[in-house]
């Protein structure tokens, strides 16, 4: 090591905040019950906003508690699996809180998944009910058959919105696609139906701080989508990990933007959570599009952010940010990828506030480092320091066992309190993720002097497109499906404001001849849209290892080899 300093050493400790302790002293409560606190000490405060309709942290709490009594009526007991299916509206918020107040386990899904993606999810996780929107009820009554679903429980986007849009909601929604004609089913029910008819308080219910809260899906490089299993330890201590990292924001004080998705858990855990926690305002941003959120930002005035690059790029790009004033941001919180110099320049001028990089992973709940907020060194590119009790090394690629010396790149391991208790029903991935209570991120990393971090590449082939995680094995999987196709390979691409947009190569079998206009549209409803290639390159032969392995790494280097040339002519 240089200097003869160590990963055991943390010489990131020197960095910390003034108030920011290297551990803590983690209190023994579940996130329902910051919440039960949340409503003594804040009960008339507006916990959640949606197109200004607010609800006051009282009126969530009993939401919460009329949803988990109706849980209980259609039979969920403690580990049963409730799958929602929803973008961050209220429903999504009481649902969540409602599962967990009665021992059931959380099955958060992307609204954008095609129905073959989440007929994995559903079957994997053995979800027994779905509170989904009314625009997904009518596939999701067709795809329940095929699951172990009985209940379905829908609401709208106009259950909750304020006077006089609510009126004109009625007349223009089906017609702007906002709104959907549901089918008649058995166990089918609207969510203001349920929630009107139960009122009482859920069946009281013993669940150990070790017990299992949710899976949180995610996919890997071998293309299956994995359930990361995180307890309610994972849940509280993230939060009180957060809570510390962040000392000067107080209890009551702020507004949060709530536009990353709550089913990511980047959405999930810095923001829902430790909003409900702060006793916070969070504005829900059900489509994080640059119009939409420039439009909350300006009228509703939130404190603190949390974006991903694409997010910020796409508002500093709209022609509504000239007039707009976005100067009520007081701190912007940045993951998924590195965020230019430029941008953070010109955003920090746009709106005053601070912008901290900070980085995660679904299996660490996600926190796991973060740069100084206020009176602490921030570098630009760089993830920050791990938060408190988070322990980290870099390794070798090799064995993944030696530390490698500071400034030299490895793969990155986490030990700490948020890491998750595993992958559901996949006992040997959990072994090669977890190894002695490190978990193996599949990061290509570094550490300076300073105790900072930068990881250097991602995951060996995941494509982060519009801050959400694309894995090639799930595109390439449909193109094999295909009759002509004999072999392809999808990899990530520069894309100017989604960050990277996903391009597949192709071999044909011998003697077939296709279009790209013809696999793309054999695309169509087998994969979110956000999983869409851009562009399609037909090749004879892909470049392979010796044992036949598909060399993606010299795919890239092709492609971008190609572009320089393209752009210097």
């Amino acid at each position: 090591m240089a200097n003869g300093t160590g990963y055991q050493d943390k010489p990131w400790l020197a960095h910390y905040g003034k108030d920011v302790p290297e551990t803590l002293e983690y209190e023994e409560t579940h996130i329902v019950e910051f919440l039960e606190r949340s409503v003594e000490r804040f009960p008339d405060k507006t916990a959640l906003s949606f197109q200004g309709y607010k609800v006051s942290y009282r009126e969530l709490n009993d939401m919460v508690n009329g949803f988990a009594a109706c849980l209980n009526d259609f039979g969920i007991k403690k580990g049963d699996r409730v799958a929602i299916l929803l973008p961050n509206l209220i429903p999504c918020v009481v649902s969540y809180y409602a599962i967990l107040k009665i021992g059931g386990i959380v099955v958060m899904n992307n609204p954008l998944y095609s129905d073959r993606e989440l007929h994995h999810q559903f079957n994997d996780s053995g979800s027994k009910i779905l509170i989904t929107l009314d625009l997904l009820a009518n596939r999701m009554i067709d795809l329940r058959p095929k699951t172990n679903i009985k209940q379905i429980i829908y609401t709208s986007i106009g259950d909750y919105l304020p006077f006089p849009k609510n009126l004109l909601f009625k007349l223009v929604a089906k017609k702007k696609k906002l709104a959907a004609d549901v089918k008649p089913a058995g166990n089918l029910y609207k969510w203001k139906d349920v929630l009107a008819k139960y009122s009482s308080k859920p069946h009281p219910v013993d669940i150990s701080f070790d017990d299992v809260a949710m899976y949180e899906y995610t996919g890997g490089t071998t293309g299956v989508s994995k359930g990361v299993m995180l307890t309610h330890a994972n849940l509280s201590k993230q939060i009180q990990q957060i809570s510390a990292w962040f000392p000067t924001f107080k209890k009551g004080n702020e507004i949060m933007l709530g536009c990353l998705p709550f089913f990511h858990a980047f959405g999930l855990s810095p923001c829902m959570n430790w909003s409900i926690h702060m006793g916070w305002e969070i504005i829900l941003v059900p489509k994080p599009q640059p119009k939409p959120l420039i439009d909350s930002i300006n009228k509703f005035r939130p404190t603190i952010v949390a974006f991903v690059p694409t997010m910020i790029i796409g508002m500093l790009n709209h022609p509504d940010i000239v007039k707009a004033d976005i100067t009520s941001i007081r701190g912007c919180f940045s993951g998924s990828s590195p965020l230019p110099i430029e941008v953070i320049k010109n955003f920090e001028q746009k709106t005053g506030a601070v912008i901290v990089e900070g980085f995660g992973l679904t299996e660490a709940t996600p926190v796991t480092h973060v740069n100084p907020f206020v009176d602490g060194k921030r570098k630009v590119g760089s993830i920050g320091v791990p938060i408190p009790d988070t322990q980290c090394r870099i390794v070798d690629l090799v064995e993944g066992k030696t530390d490698v010396p500071v400034g030299e790149t490895g793969e990155l391991l986490i030990k700490g309190p948020q890491v998750m208790k595993g992958y559901w029903n996949m006992p040997e991935e959990t072994e090669k993720t977890l190894v002695d209570g490190w978990l193996y991120t599949g990061d290509i990393a570094k550490m300076d002097e300073d105790g900072y971090f930068f990881v250097v590449d991602r995951k060996k082939d995941m494509i982060t497109s519009g801050g959400l995680n694309v894995y090639p094995r799930n595109i390439e999987e449909v193109f094999y499906e295909h009759s002509k196709v004999q072999e392809a390979c999808a990899i990530g691409i520069p894309h100017q404001t989604r960050g990277e947009a996903i391009k597949v190569f192709v071999v044909l079998k011998e003697g077939e001849t296709a279009t790209q206009e013809e696999l793309l549209e054999f695309c169509t409803n087998k994969m979110a849209k956000y999983k869409f290639p851009t562009e399609i390159e037909f090749r004879k032969e892909l470049p392979k290892t010796n044992v036949g392995k598909i060399l993606k790494k010299i795919l890239r280097e092709e492609d971008m080899i190609k572009r320089k040339k393209q752009e210097s002519k």
